[in-house]
């Protein structure tokens, strides 16, 4: 099988934009054609355009959006087709791209993902966010993502004794390293006491979804996110040395979430990381640089846990330590994470591995880990029913 790299990377600004969605899509396809130094156009030897997104159907009435890119950006004759999954419509689309090159069907695949979901209101945003749940077992009964982490939360907390102060730690460090991403969409920093102290908290951070409150949640977002594959074995010319894509895992859980034998567990989380490690021949141990989904803190914290960084029930108390920061045992989020880079669903597992790439380059300015030479990424669908996980090297 064919080893795989990523030669070029883009991405926008996230946050409220009045573009379109196919010109969030052309935006970070630009830039990831200029950062790997190629002039897009039938000589770049794009043999596939992958483009992934959860509602560019449903809600920005856009089908096709993968055939329209690549004539947009005059790459036909090449292959196109969109990917969705989800919010693990990103790392997914990566997946299908590793695999067309891998296999040895092509040798360079432009993958971008992206979503426009200002515009239709925040009640709008969360039922089309919701319609990822079972229809009859949850979102008929008015289930939503927000209520199951909100549930989620409770449970660890009574189980593991995670205070609110640990998921308010967790977005302060959040915030603090979206500063130095000029790519995120919340520049605020924001202190513990704000967030957890009498009045100010109240005012500041009120509840969303019993026990969460607003900076325990990301926000909705635009934009979009670009990587270019290709085959180690076949640069063409190619002026970047690629960082290897050393292993990908992939798996599900119940569809309903009440199901699963510990409702606790995320499974999927933990079989997909354990699977990208098999293949790339390393343990959790070996990791420099994570970025972990999450679109509510406490997914941090427990996704910490079952990718191996911190037994079971101690990712609080790894926080707490400063172990996730930057300087500690194993940075996470240093883009600032969904919680402050901001979450455009289709976007996100693009935009995780972009962070990874900057930081194996030693782009990272501010933000920058030391010595970086392995970064993984876990990219999270639905409450954890698929998940896709990444092992980048620059090895």
């Amino acid at each position: 099988m064919r080893q795989v790299g990523i030669i070029g990377i883009g991405h926008t600004k996230f946050g409220k934009t009045e573009k379109g969605f196919l010109e969030l899509l052309g935006e970070a396809a630009l830039l990831c054609f200029e950062d790997a130094q190629i002039t897009p156009g039938p000589e770049a030897g794009i043999d596939q355009v992958f483009v992934a997104s959860m509602g560019g159907g449903m809600v920005n009435h856009i089908s096709g959006s993968a055939s329209a890119l690549a004539d947009s950006l005059h790459l036909c004759p090449a292959m196109a087709e969109c990917v969705e999954n989800g919010p693990a419509s990103g790392a997914s689309a990566v997946k299908l791209g590793y695999m067309a090159i891998a296999s040895g069907m092509c040798d360079r695949v432009l993958v971008v993902g992206g979503e426009k979901m200002n515009g239709r209101g925040g009640a709008a945003a969360t039922d089309f966010v919701a319609t990822m749940l079972h229809p009859e077992a949850e979102y008929n009964c008015g289930l939503t993502l927000t209520s199951f982490a909100a549930m989620f939360t409770r449970l660890i907390m009574e189980r593991y004794g995670v205070t609110m102060e640990d998921l308010a730690r967790v977005a302060v460090k959040n915030h603090a390293n979206a500063m130095h991403n000029p790519y995120a969409q919340l520049h605020k920093r924001v202190t513990l006491e704000e967030l957890t102290q009498g009045e100010l908290r109240d005012k500041m951070n009120p509840l969303v979804a019993d026990p969460l409150r607003r900076y325990d949640i990301c926000p909705m977002s635009d934009g979009a996110a670009a990587v270019l594959l290709c085959a180690m074995d076949c640069r063409n010319g190619a002026a970047r040395v690629p960082v290897r894509i050393a292993g990908i895992g992939q798996a599900t859980d119940t569809h309903v979430v009440a199901n699963r034998a510990v409702p606790t567990d995320l499974q999927a989380v933990r079989l997909a990381a354990r699977r990208a490690y098999d293949m790339a021949g390393i343990t959790p141990a070996e990791v420099d640089v994570a970025e972990l989904h999450d679109a509510f803190q406490i997914l941090e914290i427990v996704e910490s846990e079952e990718v191996g960084f911190f037994r079971r029930g101690e990712g609080h108390l790894a926080v707490r330590r400063g172990d996730t920061a930057l300087g500690g045992k194993i940075p996470i989020n240093t883009s600032g994470g969904l919680k402050a880079k901001g979450h455009p669903l289709g976007a996100t597992g693009v935009s995780q591995l972009v962070e990874l790439v900057r930081q194996l380059r030693g782009e990272g300015g501010e933000r920058q880990v030391p010595e970086a030479h392995v970064g993984l990424a876990v990219n999270f669908g639905g409450f954890g029913n698929n998940v896709v996980a990444t092992v980048l090297t620059d090895r």
